[in-house]
This record gives C-alpha cells, structure tokens and sequence, in this order.
C-alpha cells in the first residue's frame, strides 16, 4: 500500500490510500491521522471514505507530526571518503524536528543566514509500533514503510562544532515523501537506488546496500538508547556525492529543482525558494 497524508480541497488535515491517480481518504472511522492510525494499528482495517482526484488536494509530509526524527550520518563510505572524516565504531546520529518537514512538491527554504544549503537524498522509514531495545533481528517487524527524504543542509551552521543539528533542521529544509510505502511493495529494498538529481543532472547515485549499518542495527543501536513510537522517523544517511565536497561546490539556491528517487519508493520533488 501506499498511504499519504494531505489537506483536502477545502484546506482540512486527512490521510488516505493511493490508488492511481486518486487519494482515497481513510480518516472517517476513528483516527484523525496517519500517525494515529499506526499507533492504535488501526491502518489496515479503516474503511475508505471519499475520493479525490490527487491533482486536487495539497499533500503533507508523509507523517506531519512525529514525534522523533532521528538521521544518520555518515552512512555510505563514499561520503565519509569525501568529508575526509574518520570511520568510527558507531553510527553517528543526529535530531530533526517536525517544523522543518515539507511534503512532496512544497518548496523547500533556503535560510536567510547561509549561501551553503546542500542536498542529501536518504532513505526514510516510518516506525510502526513501539520500540525500545529492539534485537537487529526483530527489526524489520517495527519497520510500518519508506519513503525519500532530503535532509536539506546548511553546511555552515552544521560545522560550527562538533554536533550536526544546527544545521540540520531549519524550518521548511526536510523533503519528505510523497507516500509512505508498505514493506510489501518492495521486492528487494538493498537494490534499490538512493539518487538525487539537481535541475535535472544527477548528482548522487548509490544502492541501499551501500550502507555502512544496515536498516536492522540502526534501529537496534537507536532503541538502545531511546524508545521510539508509531509514527517517528530514521532518515538513514545520504551517499556520496553532496554539493558542499564538490569543485566547485554545487549549493541549491532559489529556483533550483531538487528530486529524490528511490526506486519503487518514488520521487520526492521540491523547488527551491529564499526564506522570506
């Protein structure tokens, strides 16, 4: 399946099921939001409710309010060859926030404060039910979809010590979506592309398999120290190939067109504007 969130015609938060070209809304038995369908389990069984044509309503991140977003860095080779850093023993893990989410087709905001605003197209998954201290190989079971993510940077601000977040979670720079898509719509995930095209010229392009922590030890190594819930978010690290280790760098910038593709996944596709 593939499950969005969205605004309908009249500007009201849904959620529903993608079926071609039309959303079937699924928010009319019980629970509000997709997040809220996840976390009573709920999302299998709702019934469908109106539909929509999707050139009709306004899609939101895939989920609007998680309550954790987690991201990994460092987590191809080739982008920690390119950064000239060290490998360490364990993954390196950083925050989000949930204001600085945009859906598919929303524009993402380049920060008034840098001239350094970077794309990282990554893997996202959504956590199904709740999950603390979890074995590597129960993980797949926590695991509720995917979806692309574009961990919008400004490189500067990421740099001005040791810890990433302040760089990494500006209002309006997280792409996320446009769907969350089930397990069972991916025949095999580790082949799978993470690619990313910059007006149109394709400026990262590595296999999941490429990663450095699988999927199972990341989400071991995060319910290790933090309980996660229905509805939080793993972005799971970006390849090689980021605008800032380039020569010259290749910044986005107000009119840009960034897009995320990931196989069956899809494509999550956001223009570039100035924060005003």
């Amino acid at each position: 399946m593939r499950y969005v969130s969205f605004r309908r015609p009249d500007g009201t938060p849904s959620f529903g099921r993608i079926e071609g070209e039309t959303i079937v809304e699924l928010a009319t038995d019980g629970a509000p939001s997709l997040k809220a369908a996840l976390t009573d389990g709920s999302l299998s069984g709702l019934a469908n409710g109106a539909s929509y044509a999707a050139a009709d309503v306004v899609l939101l991140p895939v989920i609007p309010d998680p309550a954790k977003i987690l991201c990994v860095g460092l987590n191809y080779a080739e982008h920690v060859k390119e950064t000239g850093r060290e490998q360490k023993a364990h993954p390196a893990i950083f925050v989000r926030y949930a204001d600085s989410l945009i859906a598919d087709g929303q524009p993402m905001v380049k920060p008034a404060v840098t001239e350094r605003f970077d794309y990282e197209g990554e893997l996202a998954l959504v956590i199904g039910k709740p999950a603390h201290k979890v074995a590597a190989a129960d993980a797949w079971d926590y695991v509720a979809g995917y979806a692309a993510f574009n961990d919008g940077s400004a490189r500067d601000w990421q740099r001005h010590n040791i810890q990433f977040t302040p760089g990494k979670t500006f209002p309006g720079t997280g792409g996320f979506g446009p769907a969350l898509v089930t397990p069972d719509e991916i025949d095999d995930l580790a082949a799978l592309r993470v690619q990313t095209r910059l007006n149109g010229e394709l400026v990262q392009d590595q296999p999941v398999s490429d990663m450095i922590w699988d999927i199972p030890t990341v989400i071991e190594y995060v319910t290790a120290f933090t309980p996660l819930s229905p509805g939080d978010v793993i972005a799971t690290g970006t390849p090689g190939g980021v605008g800032d280790k380039r020569t010259p760098p290749l910044y986005m910038k107000a009119g840009d067109k960034v897009e995320v593709t990931i196989g069956t996944i899809g494509t999550l596709s956001n223009r570039i504007i100035d924060e005003q």
